[in-house]
This record gives C-alpha cells, sequence and structure tokens, in this order.
C-alpha cells in the first residue's frame, strides 16, 4: 500500500504521458487544458486505492483511473458552459477561453476518450468495467438534468436534492472505488459494500461543496464563491434555510432567488447571512457529518485490514474538513 500522496504522484505521472499534443489544436488544447488545470484528482486516486485494498497492484487500474478523470473533466467542461461558469479550479473554464463551440467538441472527445481507455482490458473484466462506467455515466446526465430542472422550480424537496447530488456526483465516486474492486477480482460483495462506502462519501463531499460556494475562501476554493447563489441553485442550504426560516425569511429567500442581477455582491452576502440566521449553515455541516459516519459505519462491513480500513478513513476525514 502506498500513501494518498503517493497515489496522486503515481496517477500524475500516468496522465502526463497519455496527454500527448495532437492535431487539431483547436480540439485537443482544451482537453490538455482542464486535465492539467490541476484539481484533488479524487476519483482517480480511489480507484488506485481500491485496487491495492483488495490485493492487486494499482498499476492495472491506472487506466481505468484515467478513463474517470476524464469523464468527470467532460463533465465539468459541459456544466460549466450551462452554468456559465467564469471559472473552474481558480483559472477561466475552457468556454471563456475558448468558446462554446469549442467547449462543447472537446467535452464530446473526452467522454469518447474515456471509453477508449477501457480497451486496454480484456474479458470480463472489460465488461465489467464497460457495463459500470455506462450505467454511471448516464446517472450523472440524469443529476445534471434534475440540477437544471430545480433552478426553474418553487417545491423542490431536501430527498429529492440529495437523489440528484447521489446522481450528479456520488455515483462516481462509487463507481471509482468498484473500478478497482472489479480490477482486482473481487467478489460481488465486496464491489457492492465499497461502492456504497464511496456513494456515502460521495453525497457528504457534494453537500461539502455546496457548503464551500457560500463559505469557502476565494483564495482556496477556486471557483467563483456564491457560485450557486447566483445561479439561484436549490442547494441542501437553501432547502434547509427555508424549513427553518420565518414567513418573512422564507419570502425573502424566495424573492432573492427569482433574480438575476448584473451585480450580485449584496444578494450573496443577503443569502449567506440568512443561511446563518436561520441555523442552515450549521445544519449543513451535520448532515456532512453525518453521511461521512453512515459511509464509516458502511467501510465496517468490509472484510478488509485494520490498517486498510484506517487508510479509507483518513481519506473520508480529509475530504469533510477540506477548504477546496
Amino acid at each position: 500500500m502506498h500513501t494518498i500522496s503517493d497515489y496522486q504522484d503515481r496517477f500524475l505521472d500516468h496522465l502526463s504521458k497519455k496527454v500527448a499534443v495532437k492535431e487539431p489544436k483547436n480540439l485537443y488544447d482544451p482537453i490538455t487544458y482542464i486535465l492539467t488545470l490541476g484539481g484533488k484528482r479524487l476519483r482517480p486516486v480511489l480507484t488506485l486505492l481500491t485496487t491495492e485494498i483488495f490485493g492487486t497492484s494499482y498499476h492495472k487500474a491506472l487506466d481505468a483511473a484515467l478513463a474517470i478523470e476524464v469523464f468527470h473533466n467532460f463533465s465539468l467542461v459541459h456544466d460549466d458552459i450551462m452554468d456559465d461558469a467564469p471559472l473552474r479550479r481558480g483559472k477561466e473554464t475552457v468556454h471563456e477561453k475558448w468558446d462554446i463551440n469549442t467547449g462543447i467538441l472537446s467535452g464530446d472527445a473526452m467522454l469518447i476518450n474515456a471509453y477508449q481507455l477501457f480497451e486496454s482490458y480484456e474479458g470480463n473484466t472489460f465488461r465489467e468495467l464497460a457495463k459500470l462506467f455506462t450505467k454511471t455515466a448516464i446517472e450523472v446526465c440524469e443529476g445534471q438534468q434534475y440540477d437544471v430542472d430545480f433552478e426553474t422550480r418553487t417545491d423542490v424537496t431536501i430527498s429529492e436534492y440529495l437523489k440528484m447530488i447521489e446522481y450528479k456526483t456520488a455515483v462516481l465516486v462509487g463507481s471509482a472505488m468498484e473500478m478497482g474492486a472489479i480490477i482486482a477480482e473481487a467478489s460481488e460483495e465486496s464491489r457492492v459494500k465499497i461502492y456504497n462506502f464511496g456513494r456515502l462519501l460521495g453525497i457528504a463531499f457534494q453537500l461539502q461543496d455546496d457548503y464551500l460556494d457560500a463559505f469557502g475562501d476565494p483564495a482556496t476554493f477556486g471557483k467563483q464563491v456564491g457560485g450557486d447563489i447566483i445561479e439561484n441553485k436549490k442547494t441542501f442550504l437553501y432547502l434547509k434555510a427555508l424549513e427553518y426560516a420565518s414567513a418573512e425569511e422564507q419570502q425573502e429567500l424566495r424573492e432573492l432567488f427569482s433574480e438575476h442581477l448584473e451585480n450580485n455582491t449584496s444578494k450573496i452576502e443577503t443569502v449567506k447571512a440568512l443561511f446563518e440566521q436561520t441555523g442552515a449553515k450549521e445544519r449543513t455541516r451535520l448532515e456532512i457529518e453525518n453521511y461521512t459516519k453512515e459511509a464509516f459505519d458502511a467501510l465496517e462491513q468490509l472484510s478488509i485490514s485494520y490498517d486498510k480500513k484506517g487508510m479509507l478513513k483518513q481519506f473520508g476525514m480529509q475530504l469533510m474538513n477540506r477548504t477546496v
């Protein structure tokens, strides 16, 4: 077993070897740009780590880990277009640096590239990886559509929101871990349990992302703080604020989330104040902790060593306490 930073280094080395300068440049330069822009590399690290947890060298999982990362970044390129987001990881988004058409086409190529990476696997391993990847990819698209739909709905429930983030974010984390189990030829039972651990961790991860979008430090967060507020997204923070707000506060929140302003500074500060006044800020922190605990409870059901469970717990704690 290696440390998390070791897996990150080994993945980045593999990424650098696979990202080649190709023609036409206007198709491939944006792909190289987004893939080398940084990021936490959460999903590929989990694929490598899980492969070794089940007794197989991480080397065998490098292409699957890269497929997960390429797909994740493809989804970010298209999400940023749909959200008209100016920043990604503190830098210009692809459609801002180039244009929307380039972002769409380069994103399409990334999705195809992700599938190509599974060609290095044979037989049952290839079939199981491709089957899981296809299921996950369509769920991510469904989650993104729910997210878009919620922007114009006024009756979104917390359970609907949690389903949306499960599909949009958490299933990819679970799949990243299950892919490692597939490559290591782990049992069906182990595959299900490690997927569930990753899925629950992914929900906690997205709730933390929502929290940081409102209350993160712009210097470390890497995205525009308050972006969800500007886009009128019905996040967990917003829904919890509505649940505990007074009638007057509810009306103010709903009015604020029906506006599209040129200058959003005042809107962001007002909404953040309401999130604090209603207790939504603290309740969101508690929900992050609850899902992290559920993930750790799921982890305890796995038949792996104490040390390996400890490594996964450490990873989960780092995610829960992150600032980026």
